[in-house]
Order: structure tokens, then C-alpha cells, then sequence
């Protein structure tokens, strides 16, 4: 794993360290023709808004379509894998998320190793989970959730939109951090699982804010904190989970990826036509909307963060000896 971790973040790097007059000539060249983004998860998912929302402005400002193609599956592991085997020219593009850090360790057997093929290209925004329980529940902030599962073993089911799903991985790692032991319960997506903590047949979510905050804004829901390290601007009273966790730290984040060996230059073009996006203010803006917060950077920025959350999700699925059905 540091092998491969280290060619990855050699690539990535690499993809910043040419010529400016190669990085000119190939932006003004790239693209001629339209390009596809495929989204792994289905339409209208923050996946795919986010894709039709940057897409949108490179059309605009590239002068080419960048169409959004949806190939949902195995956890995103069918749209990947179609990127894994294209044509590695730029004209396709993995909309790549924090599923793809999860999946490298839980999925044993994968077609394709996501470090080692799919090239990191840029990021485009991070955004965190919220800590939820109904309104019924007994706790009003995560000390006295803590303390409540603490005084009440076995008592206690968190929900999730599937086994390896970030709020699935949110929840566990509040298990390991605290010391308790809440039961993960499974669903195909959020709204049931959502349907479910309303009707107290599970405690608490971890879910995204965009998600939730139609049940927050109503009061059908109590947030306990939010998982990222600042505060959302959508629910700023909200406090962050690190203040009564020490080393807890959870968001969602999103970007581009391209199939290995793609040209660098080509990689930088895009590079910079995203980071040109993200500090639009109508763009930025609209990421806002959605609870996100820019990433502005190179490929090398990204390819980082896909390495460290890779590492850091692997450590969370083995030791809480988490298993995806093949």
C-alpha cells in the first residue's frame, strides 16, 4: 500500500511539474470534441447534481458539452471500472467521492485498483455529515448521547444508505473514538433510513446535510453536531463533532479523475478550467447551496487527499472488521 500510495502521489505530481508552453499548446487544444463525465451512482443524488453543476460552467467555458452519463452500480465500482478502461485521451472523466477511498479496502476483489488507475485530475468540494436523532430522543448534544449509550449497552442502532457508505463510516468511526457499541442498520438509501429514525426504529444518523435539512429546518429532527472540523454555514448553531471528539473528522468530498495515463497536459488543462469554476462566484455559490466547500488545487492537492482518506478508511474497515458482500 505506501508503494502504491507513493506512485500515486508521484503521478499526481507529476501531472503539475511540466513546461508552461506544453501546458499552453494542449489548453488551447483540449477539448475538440465532448466530453463525458460518468457519474457511478444514479441521477439526481449529490453525485450527479454536482456533476451537472461544474459540467454545466466547463461547457460554458470551454466551449465543448461535458455530458453527464450515469452508470450506478456495486457501489460505484461499475462507473469506475468503464473509466478504468477508456480511452485515456480526456474525454472521459470519473466523477470520483469518498466512496472510492472506502471501497479500495472494502471490496476485496475489484477489476481495478483506484490509486493505480484512475489519475487524480481536481477537486471540487468537501462536505460534512450531520449528527441526527429525533426530536424525542433523550440526549440534547453528543456528551449526553455518549453518556446515554454508555448507561444503556446494546440499546442503540445507527442507520446508514448501505454497508461502506460515508454515514455507515461515520458511525463506526464514532464507535471506535467514544468506546460504545452502536448496532449499524442498513438501508438502500437515506430516505427510508431517514423515514425510520423519525418513526424511532433507529436512534441516530450520521447522513449529509443536504439530506437532512428539510427535517432540521422543520424540527423533525435535532442535529448533535456536524462531522467536518469547521461549522456548516447551513446549520452554523450547530457545533462540530471534534469538539467533544477528540481526532473525529468526517466529510464528503468530490472531485475529477481521469484513466491512467492520460496526458498530463491534457490533466492540467482541466485542472485549471475547475479551479477558474471554483472561484466563480455563481458557481461557488451553488457548491454552497449543496453544503460544500471548495477545493480549490493541483492534481497533486487531490491526489493527497484521495492517499490519506484511502489510509485512513482502510484502518476504520479493518478494525471494525467491516464486510462487503462481493
Amino acid at each position: 500500500m505506501k508503494l502504491l500510495r507513493r506512485r500515486f502521489l508521484q503521478l499526481a505530481a507529476g501531472a503539475a511539474a511540466l513546461p508552461a508552453v506544453a501546458r499552453i499548446a494542449r489548453a488551447q487544444a483540449y477539448p475538440s470534441r465532448p466530453v463525458r463525465i460518468i457519474v457511478p451512482f444514479a441521477a439526481a443524488g449529490p453525485n450527479d447534481i454536482i456533476a451537472r453543476v461544474l459540467g454545466r460552467w466547463l461547457s460554458e467555458r470551454l466551449g465543448q458539452p461535458f455530458v453527464i452519463e450515469n452508470r450506478p452500480g456495486a457501489a460505484t465500482n461499475v462507473g469506475t471500472e468503464a473509466v478504468v478502461n477508456a480511452t485515456p485521451d480526456g474525454y472521459t472523466i470519473l466523477m470520483a467521492s469518498s466512496p472510492h477511498a472506502i471501497n479500495a479496502t472494502l471490496y476485496e476483489k475489484l477489476h481495478f485498483n483506484f490509486m493505480r488507475d484512475i489519475a487524480p485530475v481536481a477537486a471540487i468540494m468537501r462536505a460534512p455529515n450531520v449528527m441526527v436523532v429525533s426530536q424525542t430522543f433523550p440526549a440534547q448534544s453528543v456528551p449526553e448521547f455518549i453518556s446515554y449509550a454508555k448507561a444503556n449497552p446494546g440499546k442503540l442502532n445507527f442507520a446508514s444508505s448501505g454497508v461502506g457508505a460515508s454515514n455507515h463510516m461515520s458511525g463506526e468511526l464514532f464507535n471506535i473514538l467514544t468506546g460504545i457499541e452502536m448496532a449499524h442498520v442498513p438501508y438502500r438509501s437515506s430516505g427510508p433510513a431517514l423515514t425510520d429514525l423519525l418513526g424511532g426504529q433507529v436512534q441516530v444518523m450520521f447522513d449529509a446535510i443536504a439530506s437532512t435539512i428539510e427535517y432540521l429546518k422543520a424540527d423533525k429532527l435535532r442535529p448533535l453536531a456536524v462531522t467536518s472540523a469547521p461549522r456548516s454555514a447551513l446549520i452554523p448553531e450547530t457545533p462540530v463533532m471534534s469538539d467533544f471528539v477528540p481526532g473525529y473528522e468526517v466529510s464528503n468530498w468530490f472531485g475529477l479523475g481521469m484513466p491512467r495515463n492520460t496526458p498530463a497536459e491534457v490533466i492540467n488543462a482541466l485542472n485549471v478550467a475547475v479551479n477558474e469554476g471554483l472561484a466563480d462566484s455563481k458557481l461557488k455559490g451553488r457548491l454552497a447551496d449543496l453544503g460544500g466547500t471548495t477545493l480549490p488545487g493541483s492534481p497533486a492537492d487531490f491526489g493527497k487527499l484521495i492517499a490519506d482518506e484511502t489510509e485512513k478508511w482502510g484502518k476504520v474497515i479493518r478494525t471494525a472488521h467491516i464486510k462487503q458482500e462481493q
